[in-house]
């Protein structure tokens, strides 16, 4: 007889309204919002959060754009303002602890760095990111092919700079292949890249590569990794911050399997500030975004926004998600209420609360709270007061943050960029082949033009030569015969006097 798999029950606790508040795990993947003024409590409720997927073995990926999300290193300091809260909103008991953490940076300054290749971007991606028309797209398309068939690796940008320089310089050969290859076009993809890279474009493309199973670790004890990436100061690059959150979506998509719907997801991403993923965004790059996020579920990977303004996700990414959690909205002006009211909206109605009043009388720690139930349902929305973290609220200190990295899983991986042999080194030593044979033939046909002019002055020489000894052998031919003709008629003259002398006598 056969035996049933049955699927375990994980949640998440949120808070408390009239009883616990919960966030079921298995809808996790159905995505969520974290929304909120300043200063209403948004960053402590991504921190509960993010504490209550790792309890039950769920890796976290997190921007953290304050620095504040460093304190899940350190257990809580258990005052008695939050033993009161902890009271009030869970019927655990309330234990201070600290969290297994990994920390990343872009930059390599406060954590490992994360790196990915030109190639895993892929020329759609980048082409996206870049914001190219359709002729400069498909120019992008043909450097791709000339990389793949000529076996040139695409690594970092210097790479897919020498790349566009080698195919404009043959152009002519390409545009024969693949259509029209014009400087125009790749000149405008050079002024692209440039733009990409004084954000710190660079800074994201190398080697060693970011492996997706670092970002889905476990810790010893069973808990699930909260990977942070210190965003304080990519914020300040919207471009590259927007590159880096689009392509760890499209790469997790691109490389996971499918899982359907599993008790608990894989993966839970954070995405602080999203409207940075959203603004001046063109069409094609939103159409993407909508895109994986609405197919990313299936890999079993979650993606939680957390932004002040609901309205800044864009209607066709809000549609795919199912867990809201709304801190307090001012509504000061026509516009805030505008979007306080569209917020409150968005909740299904709870017949004991009026979101809309509520939802600007919010204190700090409190929350609208709507969560995905019984088959995916959502469900009513509830005034909930947050839990208190189990670690520290704000930051940790650079030593804490320093001892956590040198104590980590992953130390001397990612520290040091390698720089193998690519297309930039390659296209470098054909044009230097190219220099160097051209110079050679140089050479080869200066030689060859100095020995043609001394064979030439050599010949004019001999001819000269052969000129003059024909001159001189004609002059001594007729003084020869001139002399000879002489001495005969003398001769005869001399014999004739001699001759009639003697006869005379």
């Amino acid at each position: 007889m056969g035996t049933e798999q049955t699927q375990q029950n994980y949640s998440v606790l949120l808070g408390a309204s009239d009883a616990p508040v919960e966030l079921a795990a298995e809808y996790a993947n159905r995505h969520g919002l974290i929304a909120g003024a300043t200063g209403t409590g948004k960053t402590v409720s991504l921190q509960v959060v993010a504490e209550g997927f790792s309890r039950i073995g769920v890796p976290v990926f997190m921007a953290d754009v304050k620095g504040d999300l460093s304190g899940l290193i350190v257990p809580s300091n258990g005052s008695e303002r939050l033993l009161s809260r902890a009271a009030k909103t869970g019927p655990d008991p309330y234990v201070a602890a600290s969290y297994p953490v990994l920390f990343w940076d872009l930059f390599g300054a406060q954590g490992y760095p994360i790196r990915t290749t030109i190639s895993e971007l892929g020329p759609l991606l980048l082409s996206r990111l870049l914001e190219l028309n359709d002729t400069q797209e498909g120019v992008l398309n043909v450097a791709f092919r000339v990389a793949d068939e000529e076996g040139l690796l695409l690594l970092d940008l210097p790479d897919l700079r020498s790349l566009l320089h080698h195919v404009a310089e043959h152009r002519a050969e390409y545009s024969a292949r693949f259509g029209n290859v014009s400087s125009a076009s790749v000149s405008a993809i050079q002024r692209r890249l440039l733009v990409l890279e004084t954000q710190g474009g660079e800074h994201l493309f190398g080697e060693p590569a970011l492996e997706l199973d670092d970002l889905m670790r476990l810790a010893d004890d069973g808990r699930g990794m909260i990977n942070i990436l210190a965003a304080d100061q990519l914020i300040r690059s919207p471009r590259l911050y927007a590159t880096f959150l689009l392509w760890l979506l499209s790469e997790l998509f691109e490389t996971l399997p499918e899982v359907g719907d599993p008790d608990k997801p894989r993966l839970v991403l954070f995405f602080d500030e999203a409207h940075l993923l959203f603004d001046d965004a063109p069409k094609a790059l939103l159409d993407k975004v909508e895109q994986v996020v609405r197919l990313i579920r299936s890999k079993g990977v979650g993606v939680f926004f957390v932004t002040q303004n609901p309205m800044d996700i864009p209607d066709d990414v809000a549609s795919q998600i199912g867990n809201r959690i709304q801190h307090a909205l001012r509504a000061f002006t026509p516009r805030d209420q505008k979007v306080a009211k569209a917020a409150a909206d968005s909740f299904r109605p709870n017949p004991k609360l009026d979101a809309r009043q509520a939802i600007t009388e919010l204190g700090v720690g409190e929350a609208l709270v709507s969560t995905l139930i019984k088959k995916g349902v959502p469900g009513i929305v509830q005034r909930t007061l947050m839990r208190p973290p189990d670690s520290q609220i704000g930051p940790a200190t650079a030593q804490q943050r320093k001892a956590c990295m040198q104590a980590g899983p992953l130390v001397g991986k990612y520290e040091h960029r390698v720089d193998r042999e690519s297309a930039y080194e390659i296209l470098a030593q054909r044009a230097e082949q190219a220099a160097a044979e051209e110079a050679l033939q140089k050479q080869l046909d200066e030689h060859r033009k100095a020995a043609e002019k001394a064979a030439k002055e050599a010949a004019k020489r001999s001819s000269k030569r052969r000129s003059s000894s024909r001159r001189k052998s004609t002059a001594e031919s007729f003084w020869t015969s001139t002399a000879k003709s002489l001495g005969t008629q003398l001769g005869r003259t001399l014999l004739r006097g001699l001759l009639g002398s003697l006869t005379r006598k």
